[in-house]
């Protein structure tokens, strides 16, 4: 498949006659993410630019599309609103709007000297609350399939974290393996956020128990499911 060309829109470019572009959120394999303004109303929203590249006959839109509008409802994804078709620069291109959800990607918050971004109670928290969103997702018959820490969009309110996940990537028909793989990728979350390879050693049973020294097969093996880390996060107990 041809190498897209970026579209690298600049702050205050309209779209459709609708949309003003407010800054850049992301980027990924399928297209870039904006923030744009309704010109008619001052509404914040979402809005991904597809790359037609990789985009045949709107393909691409319509399975993320369908995605969204079956996980309506699912504490980790964001609501699907329409579509437009849009030019820039005399290319045809698919703009899909949606909610424009608050928070900052989990890869941004700020490390301490050991390479943490959180105390071990907040890593778990948050683990909780994304086990709990998969969990819904994979009873939706669907999985994530690139869950790293540039694609969970956190947001703190209260004693919560609310989380946002972005840029699904398609492996194919949904399988027990491509679910249990958003499992492993969660683990590898909390064993992230809590320092890594330079501070596993020095971590707790309760920790330890949960990474599995990040080895694919004892995660499966003691999570088949997202429920099953769901049910352990719950019931175990502290050391």
């Amino acid at each position: 498949m041809a190498r897209p060309i970026a579209f690298d829109l600049e702050p205050g470019t309209v779209l459709a006659d609708k949309y003003r572009v407010r800054a850049r959120l992301g980027g990924g394999w399928e297209g870039e993410v904006y923030q744009v303004v309704e010109r008619g109303t001052g509404v914040h929203r979402a809005a991904k630019l597809f790359y037609p590249e990789r985009n045949p006959a709107n393909r691409t839109v319509r399975r993320y599309a369908r995605q969204l509008e079956k996980l309506r409802g699912c504490p980790l994804t964001i609501d699907y609103h329409h579509t437009e078709e849009v030019e820039i620069d005399d290319r045809r291109a698919t703009l899909l709007l949606s909610e424009l959800a608050r928070g900052r990607p989990l890869s941004s918050l700020p490390r301490d000297r050991r390479g943490a971004q959180m105390e071990r109670f907040e890593a778990l928290h948050l683990l909780h609350r994304l086990a709990q969103g998969l969990e819904a997702m994979h009873a939706a018959g669907l999985y994530h399939g690139d869950l790293h820490d540039g694609n969970v969009l956190v947001e703190r309110r209260g004693i919560r974290f609310e989380l946002r996940l972005f840029d699904f990537f398609n492996r194919g028909r949904t399988t027990r393996d491509a679910q249990q793989g958003d499992v492993i990728d969660a683990v590898r979350l909390l064993y992230d956020c809590l320092g890594g390879v330079r501070t596993y050693r020095s971590q707790p049973e309760h920790i330890r128990t949960i990474c599995c020294g990040l080895k694919h097969t004892l995660i499966r093996r003691r999570f088949p499911t997202a429920r099953h880390l769901v049910q352990h996060l719950e019931n175990f107990s502290w050391e």
